[in-house]
């Protein structure tokens, strides 16, 4: 006999969550269509070389049943470069970063050991004991302590850098990864839309779609242009349309991706699954099945039923570069401080719209504010908080709060490496002898034009008064 009509229509939602225990997986991966994210791919440029191999390689037993997407095609041809310029960056960051905080400590020995000095000359009176504490921490000796730890954390990030074959020029040059990854999917590429379909894609996507929270990708919307934000919902529309074509008998779907946020997976009741709406879309127009599955999993996946051979240190490395794509949950109980700034990315469309309320105009800080390198987050962040703090704009709803401050009002830095206000001209910084700044924010306006420049410089001022203020 068959279901009752409600069991029916809404079989999807009613499903358990998948685990990879599921009796049903093994099919996925002897014989489901395999779509790689574009991140997926993109993830080839982050693994060291030996990983890399073993990964190709493991794709290479399920050649034949990958497809790539032309959306997919059009953001990885696009995007390898910038995924290595932001390695190279975030690695230079952290031996700029590396060298300040040496220089701090450096700075704060040499004043401890005069503090100290001091006090000796004043209340003691011991010449002997002074010699020997100004030879004891004298700047050679204390760059001689130091130059043991700055050479060690040098070589940790030299290896770092080493460790990885791929340079933006190599790129340029002569990519390694993309003819391996062109001869993988050989003609399994899909044909670009016509510019009508693309419209009608954009515009469901814009005004129907991502207003009503229908997944996929309605999480972008906001980010950059409607055809940026809509990347996600023009790879699912190709997934569909193709997964339509194949025999019938075989209709399965295994998607792959790092992306692991709400637009793609419900996280209600404290458990995560694929959105049943997917799961109903694809089989109520292609008349196909879909599983999701993360990176980890599903190289798992394949070594598992494949027998792909993958060492312990490959699949540890893939795990790690997966997480770095699944932000952590924010909401308005969130508080994005500078120390976790870089970990967290803001949601998509927020720094765009903290730079326009803010009246900013300059291409160079607007890269910044599109920039996915973890490095540029801080300033992001606290553009994000200002424009909230200050009432430039209104606060989304389940915005995280942000306490970040670019500079402060007082007699005391915050912190070894913030410089004072006298370090800006008068005429563009006020509270010059009483004020420090944030050596993040000097880099910004060092970047930045005149026109922009004068805008940051002002919402700092403003919120370090702000923040001087006393609360009732």
């Amino acid at each position: 006999m068959e279901d009752p009509a409600l069991l029916r229509r809404f079989h999807a939602w009613l499903q358990p969550v998948p685990s990879s225990q599921d009796a049903a997986r093994h099919a996925f991966f002897q014989d489901a269509l395999i779509v790689l994210d574009t991140n997926v791919l993109l993830s080839l440029y982050e693994y060291t070389a030996e990983s890399r191999e073993e990964v190709l390689t493991a794709l290479g037993q399920v050649s034949e049943r990958l497809w790539m997407p032309y959306q997919v095609g059009l953001e990885f041809v696009r995007g390898r470069r910038g995924v290595l310029e932001s390695r190279k960056r975030v690695l230079g960051d952290a031996s700029k970063s590396v060298n300040t905080k040496l220089t701090a400590a450096r700075n704060a020995i040499i004043e401890a050991k005069e503090t100290v000095r001091s006090q000796l000359q004043k209340y003691a009176r011991v010449p002997t004991e002074i010699e020997a504490l100004e030879q004891l921490v004298s700047e050679r000796a204390v760059d001689e302590h130091l130059a043991v730890y700055r050479d060690a954390f040098k070589a940790h990030l030299d290896m770092l850098k080493s460790g990885h074959d791929l340079t933006p020029v190599n790129v340029d040059k002569a990519d390694p990864i993309l003819p391996r990854v062109a001869e993988l999917y050989g003609d399994r590429v899909g044909l670009q839309p016509d510019d009508q379909v693309l419209q009608q894609r954009l515009d469901e996507a814009v005004a129907f779609r991502f207003p009503n929270q229908i997944p996929p990708g309605f999480k972008d919307l906001g980010k950059g242009t409607p055809l940026n934000a809509a990347g996600d919902f023009l790879i699912w529309e190709e997934v569909i349309e193709h997964a339509a074509l194949l025999p019938e008998a075989s209709r399965r779907v295994l998607f792959v991706s790092n992306d692991a946020k709400e637009d793609w997976y419900d996280i209600s009741n404290g458990k995560q699954r694929p959105w049943p709406a997917l799961l109903d879309e694809i089989q109520r127009r292609a008349s196909a099945e879909l599983r999701l599955e993360t990176p980890p999993d599903f190289y798992a996946g394949v070594g598992e039923y494949l027998n792909a051979d993958l060492a312990d240190d490959t699949y540890e490395e893939i795990r790690r570069v997966s997480e770095t794509f699944t932000p952590p949950a924010l909401d308005d109980s969130t508080v994005v401080t500078a120390k976790t700034a870089v970990k967290v990315a803001p949601p998509g469309g927020l720094p765009i719209s903290a730079y326009r309320s803010a009246g900013l105009v300059s291409p160079a800080v607007r890269s910044t504010m599109e920039s996915v390198a973890p490095s540029d987050r801080l300033a992001q962040w606290w553009l994000i908080g200002v424009t909230a703090q200050l009432q430039r704009r209104e606060v989304a709803e389940e915005e995280p709060r942000v306490d970040i401050a670019a500079a402060v009002r007082g007699s005391d830095a915050p912190a070894p490496d913030w410089k004072p206000g006298t370090v800006l001209p008068s005429g563009e910084w006020i509270h010059r002898e009483s004020s420090w700044i944030a050596p993040w924010f000097l880099d910004i306006l060092g970047s930045a034009p005149s026109a922009d420049r004068g805008i940051l410089s002002a919402l700092a001022s403003e919120q370090a008064a702000e923040n001087q203020r006393p609360t009732s």
